[in-house]
């Protein structure tokens, strides 16, 4: 062997073996999820107002309302039917079908608006959400439009970590907010959800990374969809909880 391959052999990193590589995307979640958020952190110990529960469940719908067109764009890339069978479901499971339209992921999350003092109308016009919440999920749709198709899949496996995370909110809005404890539907449907999708998103990518640098490519775009919803919760604490400086035009509890 030549001495110019043998450095070669030695600069290209080994492939991660699939526990390896779960290792890595568990170690993204632990690290940079939102769970780690003050917003989040602040929500669970009760230290929410009414209000500023409001301003978190109008600014999360703009994100909730974009995830089956985020799929959809996913869906349309592939060719692959088995894959577009697969993924649809994701599009059901938000916008629900008309066999069963009281089943989608976006009425139920609209249900826990109202819970929390607000009109069905205010929310879905959504014309009071935050600037940068609403930048920082346009850039999710920029991400799995303008990305490759493997970093699109591999931007979902943050629910990998979402399960604990929504037992845990689940839990303490029962806890501190009780009243919000009939809009509850959508995280009782996500329990089982989450770990489906996440499962599904991570055979595709060990399938579809055979080398390390599509590896690296799939965890570059998970580390990107945690900073995104981190901008997200960025947007809502500085503008309700601290300093509390709302943008004009955004809401106001």
């Amino acid at each position: 062997m030549s001495e110019l391959l043998q450095q070669r052999e030695l600069e290209t990193p080994e492939l991660l073996s699939r526990d390896e590589l779960r290792a890595r995307l568990m170690e993204i979640g632990e690290e940079r999820y939102h769970h780690r958020h003050p917003f989040h952190l602040v929500m669970h110990d009760g230290l929410l107002t009414a209000g500023q529960l409001q301003a978190w469940a109008l600014n999360r719908y703009y994100y909730q309302s974009r995830i089956p067109i985020k799929d959809a764009i996913i869906l349309s890339r592939s060719d692959d039917m088995d894959f577009r069978r697969a993924w649809r479901q994701r599009i059901i499971d938000h916008d629900g079908d008309n066999g069963n339209p009281g089943s989608a992921g976006i009425d139920r999350w609209i249900r826990l608006a109202e819970a929390s003092g607000l009109e069905r109308q205010r929310v879905i016009d959504c014309r009071e959400v935050l600037p940068g919440v609403r930048y920082a999920v346009d850039s999710y749709l920029a991400l799995v439009s303008n990305g490759s198709l493997l970093e699109a899949v591999a931007s979902s496996l943050t629910e990998m970590f979402a399960g604990k995370l929504i037992a845990l909110r689940m839990d303490r809005i029962r806890k501190h907010y009780p009243w919000l404890s009939d809009g509850l539907g959508y995280f009782e449907n996500r329990i089982s959800q989450a770990p489906r999708d996440a499962e599904f998103a991570f055979e595709y990518v060990i399938a579809h990374a055979p080398t390390r640098a599509e590896q690296e490519l799939a965890i570059s775009a998970l580390v990107r969809k945690c900073e995104l919803l981190w901008a997200q919760l960025d947007a809502i604490h500085f503008a309700y909880v601290q300093p509390g400086w709302p943008p004009p035009g955004a809401f106001r509890p």
